[in-house]
């Protein structure tokens, strides 16, 4: 299974962030994001950030928070209550 790795900095969450995260989840189910020192404060920050995420991409995604990394994972039905 391969798992990307990208990198959220400073101009934080926006639609081109989406769509480069839409299409990696093209080609394989989990993505890594690092939030970079220049997007964020603290942790608060960061789960900010994992709600926006799965906002923006629906209801297939799931999100943990681990450290300062966000672990998004692309399911094939519908997810609720995670």
């Amino acid at each position: 299974m391969v798992i990307k790795e990208i990198q959220l900095g400073k101009n934080g969450i926006g639609d081109n962030f989406i769509k480069t995260l839409k299409d990696h989840f093209n080609k394989t189910r989990t993505v890594k994001i690092a939030v970079l020192n220049s997007a964020r404060e603290n942790k608060e920050d960061v789960k900010k950030y994992s709600a926006q995420i799965l906002e923006s991409l629906g209801e297939f995604y799931t999100a943990k928070v681990i450290g300062f990394k966000i672990v998004v994972k692309k399911w094939r039905k519908k997810r609720e209550g995670l």
